[in-house]
């Protein structure tokens, strides 16, 4: 659909009000705006051709008017303009950047807690393979009679490890020839490159544990396929501090019994390559009880075929080009750090302009 410049203006503006008061615009409050060079009465009659459009709703006959998923998503992708960060914002960005090399999904999992609490919003993080996984170490380690761990390191620094019942008898000795064959035969392919001759050899050549072959390779296989890393959510409390959650039992409580790791694990595995951010707006959502919802995406390379998601839930009223400003600041220098092999973030440089602006 095309707007005229006036609708344009008209919409932008109840977005932002709406977004800033959580209340419905009343034409008053656009004619107040500074840069609005027309009459409450033309204001009206637009903010009714508007709503005729599908881009506005009326919550009740005397109230102003709220933005539909429809008009956020034309505000999204035609009329956001970009924020800019303030001093104090990028501080505080700056500051929880400053991490420290650690376990991958520790590391992950902290992540989202930082996006959670800089956007005050529920926040998850998820690592994704863009291609093919490969296995880059075999460990097998006894922890007693009858079983055994073994711990598999796929590319991007993920560790998987399972506890595995022994169907034979074997020795630390076997056990060990059986990683070294596994570590000389089976690192650096895919899925698809595991052949069952190459597991016939390797059973031959791991002599009395060749028959712990299969349950290996069941467990290596398996992780070799997923796509998904694990999906780590936090901060979902956080809704109850936004007006449209306010009754638990009602709005709140739907959210609450739906947004969950599982729910998460079904939105977008490898974002668009025409971008690094997506938005899925209210009904665009992947579960009903999403449809007032929206979720804004930001990706990051990892490396070793291996891209991460960070990425945050809040109501459609949500101040996307702040949002979108927040996660792009972590996603393009957290891009940077593992990069650099995952050593401690240093403070990245302020975005030009920061410096000369005051809260």
């Amino acid at each position: 659909m095309e707007l005229t410049d006036r609708q344009k203006q008209i919409l932008r503006a109840i977005v932002d009000i709406y977004v800033s008061t959580a209340e419905p615009v009343g034409s008053k409050a656009i004619a107040a705006l500074p840069d609005v060079k027309c009459s409450s009465a033309t204001i009206r009659n637009e903010m009714a051709e508007l709503t005729q459009m599908g881009l506005l709703e009326q919550p009740h006959t005397s109230a102003g008017r709220v933005p539909s998923p429809a008009g956020y998503r034309l505000y999204i992708d035609q009329l956001m303009t970009d924020y800019r960060l303030s001093l104090d914002e990028t501080r505080s960005l700056n500051e929880a950047l400053e991490l420290k090399s650690q376990e991958f999904d520790k590391m992950m999992s902290q992540l989202g807690k930082m996006v959670s609490k800089m956007t005050d919003l529920p926040a998850y993080t998820v690592a994704t393979r863009r291609s093919g996984a490969v296995a880059k170490h075999f460990e097998l380690l006894m922890t007693g009679p009858g079983s055994i761990i073994l711990v598999l390191m796929l590319s991007g620094d993920v560790v998987k490890n399972k506890l595995i019942k022994l169907p034979v008898s074997v020795t630390e000795p076997e056990l060990k020839l059986l990683s070294a064959v596994l570590n000389a035969s089976l690192t650096d392919l895919t899925a698809q490159e595991i052949t069952g001759e190459l597991l016939e050899k390797i059973s031959r050549s791991a002599g009395a544990a060749g028959p712990l072959v299969p349950l290996v390779m069941d467990f290596t296989l398996e992780c070799l396929r997923q796509q998904h890393g694990d999906v780590h959510l936090t901060g979902q409390m956080r809704l109850l501090g936004q007006p449209e959650y306010k009754d638990a039992a009602g709005k709140a409580q739907e959210v609450f019994e739906t947004l969950d790791e599982e729910l998460i694990s079904n939105l977008p595995a490898v974002l668009p390559k025409d971008g690094p951010v997506q938005f899925l707006v209210g009904p665009e959502n992947v579960a009903k009880e999403l449809k007032d919802t929206s979720v804004v995406m930001m990706r990051f390379d990892i490396g070793e075929g291996m891209q991460g998601t960070i990425g945050v839930v809040g109501p459609t009223r949500m101040d996307y080009a702040k949002i979108t400003a927040k996660l792009g600041y972590f996603a393009e220098n957290l891009g940077r750090m593992f990069q650099k092999g995952g050593a401690a973030a240093q403070p990245p440089a302020l975005p030009d302009g920061a410096e000369q602006i005051e809260n």
